[in-house]
């Protein structure tokens, strides 16, 4: 199938025009049952071992992308990295072998929201927009500190301590003896003892998920830039689909968002994941990186020819978007076979979240130790996030060859960052990067010691393939473009 790409900037301006005007009747007394008044934020990133607790009484379960996170959930990492996006795409991260809570998710009256979360253990990032009226607490042993918009924080606890570093911006931390401002590039160490002064570094020290945390947020920061929207109430999950996905003309059906990796047989709908909240029933959750715009706002139509993409328009949907699934079920000229009814509420000790695989789940993946497969229908599934370059060209040649390949090479992070205060630096999930193309040379240290070996080589143009295995994750790296057939996506 063939479509005409569309200006993005152009078209997420109007996409962010349109969310944020129904958007606001979300929040307020309506009679739209297909409206969830439960302010809900996105897990927006799993990686390796994540639990979370939806306060359904089952305690901690597995975690995936796109899960819905509400007021007094918890949510554990063991060796495994988070992300949670709020709606007005600020973000919270957090590293291995922690745990977070969210105290109060709300929204006051004037539609501005209120967000507090408590790191009980482990390291936490928190990167918070220049967005009025928002607040946002941070709770830390007997610590509450209001974060204010635009600040960036990196969070770490101890067994006896708190290091808290602001990376930009500043905040106040209140003493035994009164409030203390802590500025750009430093870093205030509390101890578990509320009444023993706090002491102050006039630096950052770097922390082995730093690198981590800049390209998590260089990821927003870009593709914000490039898509030209602003602070929407509602503008989370538009970055991952200015990624994994653009509008075009779908022949006779207008102007329609598609995902990347997709040909006219793929269904939005094939797979996913039912997930129980108590309350509000069951919310369906979609397994693909940038699943979560679509799945709660807009509708899905099929296109003769083109297959299934995406249009915006009506209301905001939270938990309850299981009306919005049974509307989008069919289309001028398709449907689908899987099932849109959630199942009956889970019985007593059985698990809350049930799987939807009425199709094969097709996954782009690592073909070998430096080769990356792009799988048509795949839609993004398994393609990490930012790290691989831009996809439209990579789709044109998938959708001709079933699949694609390109070289990429590993990296990690330099080997000086150990620890930060006591804790240990076993935090490599987010360290390991992936890029495409070859390896930059090793630096030159001296003549006598020049040398070294590479983590990966060969060019960088596609080929056609067919197996593959899994994927570590990094930032995009430039490389040529990827030669041989296609038609366009």
């Amino acid at each position: 199938m063939t479509f005409r790409a569309l200006p993005a900037a152009a078209t997420l301006s109007v996409l962010l025009l349109a969310v944020a005007v129904p958007a606001q009747t979300a929040n307020t007394a309506s009679a739209t049952t297909s409206v969830s008044k439960v302010r809900i934020v996105r897990l927006s990133e799993v990686k390796g071992a994540v639990d979370l607790d939806r306060s359904n009484g089952r305690g901690m379960e597995p975690a995936i992308t796109n899960l819905p996170i509400v007021e007094h959930n918890r949510l554990r990492t063991a060796m495994g990295v988070a992300e949670v996006e709020l709606e007005d795409n600020s973000s919270v991260r957090l590293g291995p072998e922690s745990v977070l809570e969210f105290p109060e998710l709300s929204r006051a009256p004037g539609g501005a929201t209120i967000s507090s979360v408590h790191l009980i253990k482990g390291i936490a990032y928190i990167s918070l927009l220049k967005t009025r009226g928002n607040s946002f607490i941070l709770n830390f042993g007997e610590h509450a500190v209001a974060v204010p918009p635009g600040t960036h924080l990196r969070l770490t606890m101890n067994s006896n301590d708190a290091q808290l570093a602001v990376l930009d911006g500043a905040v106040t931390v209140d003493t035994p003896h009164g409030p203390l401002e802590v500025s750009k590039k430093k870093t205030v160490t509390l101890l578990t003892a509320s009444d023993i002064d706090p002491t102050v570094a006039k630096n950052v020290e770097q922390a082995p998920l730093d690198t981590w945390d800049k390209q998590s947020s260089d990821y927003h920061v870009r593709l914000a830039n490039q898509a030209a929207f602003g602070n929407s109430g509602y503008s989370y999950g538009l970055s991952d689909m200015m990624y994994y996905g653009a509008f075009s003309d779908a022949g006779g059906c207008g102007s329609m968002w598609h995902p990347y990796f997709t040909s006219a047989s793929w269904d939005p709908y094939s797979a996913g994941a039912w997930a129980y909240y108590s309350g509000a029933g069951y919310s369906w959750v979609s397994p693909y990186p940038w699943g979560w715009t679509p799945y709660h706002y807009g509708s899905w139509s099929f296109c003769p020819g083109a297959g299934w993409g995406w249009q915006p328009g009506g209301a905001w949907t939270g938990l309850n978007n299981t009306s919005m699934m049974t509307m989008n079920r069919f289309g001028t000229g398709g449907g689908r076979t899987s099932p849109v009814s959630p199942p009956h509420p889970p019985q007593p000790g059985g698990p809350s979240m049930v799987p939807v695989i009425s199709k094969p789940l097709v996954r782009s993946e690592m073909k070998s130790g430096n080769s990356f497969e792009f799988r048509n229908d795949s839609a993004g599934f398994g393609i990490p996030r930012g790290e691989l370059g831009q996809l439209n060209k990579l789709s044109e040649h998938a959708a001709s060859h079933g699949s694609v390949s390109t070289t990429v090479y590993l990296s990690a992070a330099p080997s000086g960052q150990g620890t930060v205060g006591a804790r240990p630096a076993n935090q490599g999930i987010g360290t390991v990067s992936v890029h495409r193309g070859s390896p930059p040379p090793p630096p030159e240290v001296s003549s006598a010691s020049a040398g070294g070996g590479s983590l990966g080589s060969g060019s960088s143009s596609p080929t056609s393939s067919s197996n593959s295995n899994m994927s570590p994750r990094s930032s995009p790296s430039p490389s040529p473009a990827p030669t041989g057939g296609g038609r366009p996506r």
